[in-house]
């Protein structure tokens, strides 16, 4: 699954590849805990164990990317 948050003041988005077995409800539970102040840190593990945390104060906006397995082919 792939995600990409906007951050305030910053010109480039954060983009992750995440485990295509992430649990897509917990990472919504852990983004909306975050944009509603419950949490002051959205911290995400991306598919090589990069851990990467993202102050929650600061994001604009998150995409998360569609379920399942992306399309094979030129397109």
């Amino acid at each position: 699954m792939d995600i990409r948050i906007g951050v305030t003041d910053t010109p480039r988005e954060v983009q992750l590849k995440l485990d295509d077995d992430t649990d897509r409800d917990g990472l919504k539970a852990s983004i909306e805990a975050a944009l509603s102040g419950d949490s002051s840190v959205l911290w995400l593990t991306d598919d090589k164990g990069l851990e990467v945390a993202v102050s929650a104060a600061r994001i604009s906006y998150v995409e998360l990317g569609p379920e399942g397995n992306k399309p094979i082919g030129f397109g």
